[in-house]
């Protein structure tokens, strides 16, 4: 099985969430990069690794420990590796799923595939857990892109059916960067107690709940990206169907252009101040696969959390009997908020190797 990414930029990610450790290789990062560690920290504290209240009660540091390619506070041009280690497993929790699948989860896809060789616990390879060293890969592209005056930043667009407000089309750098200190980030903060409310009442009834995830980068320059396989939105697709628990991506306006005519779709052009934008920003700030220097926006469906506390219809792959689950362990009964680092990191991975 590979978990290679990337054209100029090439990230790998090994492990499993009970292993010893996870972590990544990235190749081809420029030399002479100075990297803010601290920030990198911030950024991984983000994805709520210690047991908050929309996290599991799995407590990880995810402290990463960089082995090669860093040297002297710099990078060196070399494939950078960070490794992260499991020091929090309870993988006694999970031996029942060897032979019993969880429905919705991916458990039975990666038995099947491997030949009944995957390791279960906690998922394994397939687990969310693997997020964390796309969070730190993520974290360093966004300190490379800053340099060039790009932001990548997101928010909350939904839990469930409560909806916050959409961008609006002349969001800017600084608001996204303002977002990224809000462990809730909703641009309509009314909106947090019914959203905390509808997750802890999942979580009393042993259900989890999806939501939506909208992301946006600014500061990116028009002209970047190539029509058809390599363009803004099938290498941003690629990355974010790669995030757990993502079933749906979609640009700008998305669906909804489907219902609109060209008169009202269409993001018309002016000159501002001597530079080219469109009074709206319909399109998400792409066309034809390729930047039009507004905003790129675009969100994400993630799915409610497979692993529910409630007993669910499942098969015994041994005894070749259908059975009922109820599993054990820790669980997300939203993965939503957690998500929000991880959209935003691979958004930065795609972005940076288009320019790379």
């Amino acid at each position: 099985m590979s978990a290679v990414w990337g054209d100029k930029i090439k990230i790998t990610i090994f492990g499993e969430s009970h292993s010893d450790a996870i972590g990544i290789v990235i190749d081809n990062l420029p030399s002479g990069a100075r990297l803010d560690i601290e920030e990198i920290r911030r950024e991984m504290a983000r994805r709520a690794p210690n047991g908050g209240e929309f996290s599991t009660p799995r407590k990880e540091c995810d402290e990463v420990e960089i082995v090669s390619g860093y040297f002297d506070g710099k990078t060196t041009g070399t494939p950078l590796c960070g490794i992260i280690r499991n020091t929090n497993t309870k993988s006694k929790d999970y031996s029942l799923l060897k032979e019993v699948f969880r429905p919705g989860h991916s458990d039975y896809g990666y038995f099947i595939k491997s030949g009944g060789n995957n390791d279960y616990r906690g998922g394994g390879h397939s687990s969310g857990r693997l997020t964390a060293p796309l969070v730190f890969c993520g974290a360093i592209c966004k300190q490379l892109l800053r340099e060039k005056g790009i932001s990548v930043g997101s928010h909350i667009l939904s839990i469930a059916n409560m909806k916050d407000s959409a961008f609006p089309i002349n969001i800017n750098g600084g608001e996204l960067e303002d977002l990224a200190r809000e462990v809730f980030p909703l641009l309509d903060k009314s909106k947090f107690e019914s959203m905390r409310n509808i997750i802890a009442q999942a979580r009393e009834e042993g259900d989890s709940v999806g939501g939506t995830i909208e992301c946006a980068v600014t500061g990116l320059q028009g002209g970047i990206g190539e029509p058809f396989f390599d363009s803004i939105e099938s290498r941003l697709a690629s990355l974010l169907f790669s995030v757990p628990a993502v079933k749906g991506v979609q640009f700008g306006k998305g669906y909804s252009l489907a219902e609109m005519k060209g008169s009202q779709a269409n993001d018309p052009f002016e000159f501002v101040d001597g530079k080219v934008v469109t009074k709206t920003n319909n399109n998400g700030g792409i066309l034809g696969g390729i930047s039009t220097g507004m905003p790129i926006v675009f969100n994400v469906a993630i799915k409610p959390t497979a692993s529910i506390f409630k007993e669910q219809d499942s098969i015994n792959i041994k005894s070749k009997e259908n059975t009922k689950l109820k599993i054990q362990g820790r669980h997300d009964s939203c993965i939503v908020v957690r998500a929000v680092p991880v959209i935003e990191a691979v958004a930065a991975i795609a972005i940076y190797d288009f320019l790379r």
